[in-house]
């Protein structure tokens, strides 16, 4: 169903969308660390809450993604149509609630998750939520846009937008430290800015007529139950999974925020260039949605299985070459950022530990996830991941990191363990086949 070449123009601006993420966030955190320690370590706990957020919005546009890609393969456009419909209907709604709730309790959701931690970073941390959670209803306006374009293969126009996005707030980052001078808002600002543009840019997009499918305004006025009950029964599995892998992630850094400035500092820096190894995957996660969704819309589950495999070989080809160069290119990256040297030693420690677990594990414990997920099988994806983030992420890091006292060292060690024994799990479940019986559509 799809050729090299077509796998290719799937994936290439893919991969330059995701890395255009990673250089913006990577920005953030070099730009905000000429504010000081305490300004860098409140973006960081900030950004941890935000991943979860996005995650949700995140879930909720792959629902909408998975159904529609498993229409298309089944050649039904007119339910693709009104799968994309409601899609924008939901997460407006979802995104519009987590927006108020963000804004409202600001002070309550950062003292509930950090509330140990310095009053110059809780100061910090205030003002880069409260402005960055006025952007969520945009953000999941074009997280469900772009999954729809990425549904059709169009993936050019999610990469020139994300490019137009990110060309904003690395410019307004630069006005708002450098010239204006004002620290964390500095870098909020110019964040929700982008992503109204580009909230609105894609939401308009994604009404064209011209394309494969589009959204129509008679079908977003409308509450379709059989429509949004299938969108839901991968949305809320795979919200649940990666929301509360998401708040594991940030229970864990209320961990680390009791580890001190320079452990706070140096696990943001870490997780920013972290990103670099793993630009690849986070592309083919993405694509892993259209190939096999449309496969099993089709019943070419052979096929799904083929190409499953295929793009988890350039994962793994990818990810070894990057984790490599970043390794050797460590004091150069690390220049970028204003770092104390006890600070910047550790960064140089936990990339080089992320990057080996990449290499062996990021694959198969979150590529293979979305093969299952885009076939329909995201129930058991749900149950392994919050398993895993239970025992593992957040069970061993409060043993590793504070009982037996690794810091932030035993946090990561954590994470590895949390990643072995989902890839274990989703191979097992794999191979199995189990995951043919869950078409999403039927």
């Amino acid at each position: 169903m799809f050729s090299n070449q077509a796998l290719k123009k799937l994936i290439i601006p893919l991969v330059i969308e995701q890395v255009l993420v990673m250089l913006v966030g990577m920005a953030d955190t070099a730009m905000v660390s000429y504010a000081g320690e305490a300004a860098i370590s409140g973006v960081a706990l900030v950004d941890m809450f935000c991943y979860m957020i996005i995650t949700i919005l995140t879930a909720v546009a792959t629902g909408g993604a998975v159904i529609v890609s498993q229409f298309l393969g089944s050649g039904d456009r007119t339910k693709a149509n009104l799968s994309a419909s409601q899609l924008l209907v939901i997460t407006f709604l979802i995104s519009s609630v987590i927006m108020a709730v963000c804004t409202v309790f600001h002070h309550g959701i950062l003292k509930l998750f950090f509330g140990s931690i310095e009053a110059d970073v809780m100061e910090a941390a205030a003002t880069y939520l409260v402005i960055t959670a006025f952007s969520f209803p945009f953000l999941g306006i074009y997280n469900s846009s772009a999954a729809l374009f990425r549904s059709m293969g169009k993936t050019n126009v999610t990469m020139y937008v994300s490019l137009l996005m990110n060309a904003i707030n690395v410019a307004g980052n630069a006005v708002g430290i450098f010239v204006f001078h004002a620290g964390v808002a500095g870098v909020a600002v110019p964040t929700l800015i982008s992503r109204i543009v580009a909230g609105i840019l894609m939401s308009a997009l994604a009404f064209r007529e011209s394309n494969t499918v589009f959204v129509r305004w008679k079908d977003i006025c409308r509450w379709d139950r059989e429509t949004i009950r299938r969108i839901l029964r991968i949305a809320v599995p795979n919200g649940i999974e990666n929301g509360l892998f998401a708040l594991g992630r940030v229970l864990v850094t209320s961990i680390v925020a009791l580890f001190g400035t320079v452990q706070i500092a140096a696990n943001g820096v870490a997780n920013s260039v972290d990103m670099i190894a793993i630009v690849v995957v986070n592309a083919v996660n993405l694509a892993m949605v259209t190939v096999v969704g449309q496969c099993v819309g089709a019943d070419e589950y052979e096929q799904a299985k083929a190409y499953t495999w295929k793009l988890m070989k350039i994962s793994y080809l990818a990810t070894a070459v990057l984790g490599v160069l970043v390794c050797v290119s460590l004091p150069l990256i690390l220049q970028i950022y204003e770092l104390s040297d006890q600070t910047y030693r550790l960064s140089c420690f936990l990339i080089i530990m992320h990057n080996i677990l990449a290499i062996l594990l990021h694959q198969t414990s979150f590529n293979l996830s979305n093969s299952l997920r885009a076939a329909g099988d995201a129930k058991f994806t749900m149950y392994v991941g919050v398993g895993s983030m239970i025992v593992f992420r957040l069970g061993t890091a409060v043993l590793f990191g504070m009982v037996l006292n690794l810091g932030i060292i035993g946090v990561w060690i954590a994470m590895g363990m949390d990643w072995l024994a989902r890839s274990v799990a989703f191979v097992i479940r794999y191979k199995s086949g189990k995951w043919k019986e869950y078409k999403a559509i039927n």
